[in-house]
């Protein structure tokens, strides 16, 4: 195996595009050396540093993975926790049939300690509430369906 410099320029480069464009994860190869940097709503981490493998088959589905998402479902932006109100016990900032607007927060997710609104992508009501509140949730994982 040869030795391989890590570039710290390119693993800033590579955390800023992720934070700018919202991806959890990038690889980049170059010849025989290949980087991967994830997000995980810390600070952006090199996972992975080691020569590329050829000829690899896809990774098979996890088991017990999730369904695709429903139709006009939003999914979770990040892993956390879900909340449908503003304090425990307090009034849902939806419920199903409410109308809801474009960039109105339909739900927080607290990641880090930190309380992150999630707003509705566009106008639309509220057909289906996919989770319970204090739900924990993952990456791409459906929240509401808004037609």
């Amino acid at each position: 195996m040869s030795k391989f410099d890590i570039d710290e320029a390119l693993i800033r480069k590579l955390g800023l595009l992720l934070k700018e464009t919202g991806l959890t994860e990038l690889e980049f190869e170059s010849g025989d050396q290949r980087i991967r940097v994830t997000a995980q709503g810390a600070p952006t981490t090199v996972v992975h540093a080691a020569p590329s493998v050829q000829n690899v088959a896809p990774a098979a589905p996890a088991a017990g993975a999730p369904a695709a998402a429903p139709k006009n479902a939003l999914t979770s932006p990040m892993v956390g926790t879900a909340y449908l109100s503003s304090e425990p016990g307090g009034t849902p900032f939806v419920k199903v049939g409410d109308r809801v607007a474009k960039g109105q927060t339909v739900l927080i997710i607290e990641a880090m300690k930190v309380m992150n609104p999630i707003s509705a992508p566009a106008n639309g009501v509220v057909k289906e509430v996919l989770i319970h509140d204090a739900q924990p949730v993952e990456f791409g994982e459906p929240l509401l369906v808004i037609e």
